[in-house]
């Protein structure tokens, strides 16, 4: 069915959507059009992820690409929508949230099919009121939209499931928030949106019959497997369970490896198929402190870095409270969650030993990882930068490289000692090779941010696009880059990142 946007009909860009969201009917969501951004520009587009949508440079040129992805003008095919759901925010029950700033055009086939999953959603953040907005204006703002339109690209760059971005338009619209800034429109990918929270909803108002119909949708499109498991009986509730608990796990385990501050781990902002998605107060750790704080609404450091795995596992017992009417008996519920607590441990040290460039692990290797977490954290090392330089260090370079970043000089030495034995039967050649694969030269500071966000206030978006050149590549060595990869500046540290966006 066509509609009218700003007088005009919906446009064809060749999409062929699917809607199978759409499909599960009323109490899941409500239809309406996004709310269009006046007098739209382009902020920065990702043309890979146009690509994995079938959408040509050429197209997303058009200017039908810029209105349509501002929210101005109508898709043919799609059914907009924002979804209900529910949720903990900061551990407490905060009831019925919903897509208060956030409509789903749909779903559509993508023409690069990844072999996992079936379809990709299509979003637009910032696209104005819905029946969820609570007391927000529905509007999202150029300094978040920027920052989440890279940090989806750098994670994925990264390896780590994630959300995509395919652009960012921005508007002269005034929003205020602490104070008056200006509206942006972020488009993001996704094969689902469903979190957590779409699940609490259902079960916190009893409506087990809707909180069935989710957990078989998501079953039947993303974990048809869990329908031909032998464990549990064969009882498909406590297998999702149990996978998403799995994917969760491996994750997180991800995000610690890198030194990511999620920021906002509420049940709502959990992905039912293990995506790292709402990207509001994130960071990239500079100096390795483990009880980091990235969020400055976080007063109680509820989501610090160190207690990122945790608050993991108790979000997933969250989900298992809201599955239990299905899933049956408590027991199995926890049986489900149990394979959290091997699973995030087991992935972190594969990512560790990668880091270090070790291809198998030994006993001793435990003993090894863990010196030089106390080493990093006990001098306040810049994480990102020590693991490159270990991996330039193993392939020939100066053993001061490494050690120049520490204040305990003899504890450095005796750990790398260690470390050159247990390299001293590996090719240190191949091991340096594997490692500058794993150990990125490029991650999404804070600062690095906010640098591209002061000049695109100014409409120069060439700072965006640099960056997200980087990002998507950021095990590369980018000559004539080195400035975005070397320590911050003393400014950075006053850099305050809120749930405000």
């Amino acid at each position: 069915m066509n509609t009218v946007v700003d007088g005009c009909m919906d446009v064809d860009l060749g999409l062929h959507w699917v809607n199978s969201f759409a499909a599960l009917g009323p109490d899941f969501r409500t239809a309406l059009s996004p709310v269009a951004l006046p007098q739209p520009y382009w902020v920065g587009r990702c043309q890979r992820v146009a690509d994995e949508l079938g959408l040509s440079a050429q197209t997303m040129d058009e200017q039908a690409s810029l209105l349509a992805f501002s929210g101005n003008l109508g898709l043919a095919g799609s059914l907009p929508l924002a979804s209900v759901y529910s949720g903990h925010q900061f551990g407490v029950w905060a009831g019925q949230l919903g897509d208060g700033r956030a409509c789903l055009l749909g779903e559509i086939e993508p023409a690069m099919h990844n072999g996992r999953w079936p379809g990709l959603e299509i979003q637009l953040k910032g696209s104005g009121l819905t029946p969820y907005s609570r007391m927000g204006d529905g509007r999202a703002v150029l300094r978040s939209s920027i920052r989440e339109f890279l940090c989806s690209e750098a994670m994925h760059g990264l390896g780590i499931p994630t959300t995509r971005a395919l652009c960012v338009t921005g508007s002269d619209a005034p929003v205020r928030r602490e104070e008056v800034e200006t509206a942006a429109v972020l488009t993001r990918v996704a094969p689902s949106f469903v979190r957590f929270g779409h699940f609490e909803h259902f079960a916190y108002r009893g409506q087990h019959a809707a909180l069935r119909q989710l957990a078989d949708y998501v079953i039947d499109r993303f974990y048809p497997e869990c329908r031909d498991t032998m464990d549990f009986s064969g009882n498909a509730y406590a297998a999702l369970l149990r996978t998403v608990s799995e994917r969760t796990a491996e994750m997180v385990a991800h995000w610690q490896a890198v030194g990511f501050c999620h920021g906002v781990m509420n049940t709502d902002n959990m992905s039912m198929l293990g995506l790292t998605i709402d990207y509001g107060p994130f960071q990239f750790l500079d100096a390795f402190v483990p009880g980091h704080v990235c969020n400055h609404s976080d007063d109680q450091g509820r989501y610090a870095f160190n207690r990122q795995p945790n608050i993991a596992y108790w979000n997933l017992f969250c989900l298992g409270q809201a599955l239990l009417p299905l899933i049956g008996e408590q027991e199995t519920a926890l049986v489900a969650l149990e394979p959290y607590k091997t699973r995030f441990p087991d992935a972190l040290a594969s990512h560790m030993l990668a880091k270090l460039g070790l291809p198998q692990a030994q006993e001793a290797d435990r003993e090894l990882i863990e010196g030089i977490f106390k080493l990093l954290a006990q001098d306040a090392v810049d994480y990102t930068i020590f693991w490159r330089r270990l991996s330039r260090f193993v392939g020939g370079e100066a053993r001061s490289l490494v050690t120049d970043m520490f204040l305990d000089q003899a504890a450095i030495g005796a750990w790398l000692e260690r470390y050159e034995q247990r390299l001293a039967a590996l090719p240190r050649s191949e091991v340096a090779e594997q490692m500058l694969r794993v150990n990125p030269k490029f991650v999404l500071r804070n600062h690095l941010a906010e640098l591209a966000i002061r000049q695109a206030r100014v409409k120069d978006f060439s700072e965006v696009q640099r960056l997200l050149t980087l990002l998507e590549r950021p095990f590369d060595e980018h000559p004539g880059f080195d400035a975005y990869a070397d320590f911050p500046p003393a400014w950075a540290a006053g850099i305050e990142i809120s749930c405000s966006s």
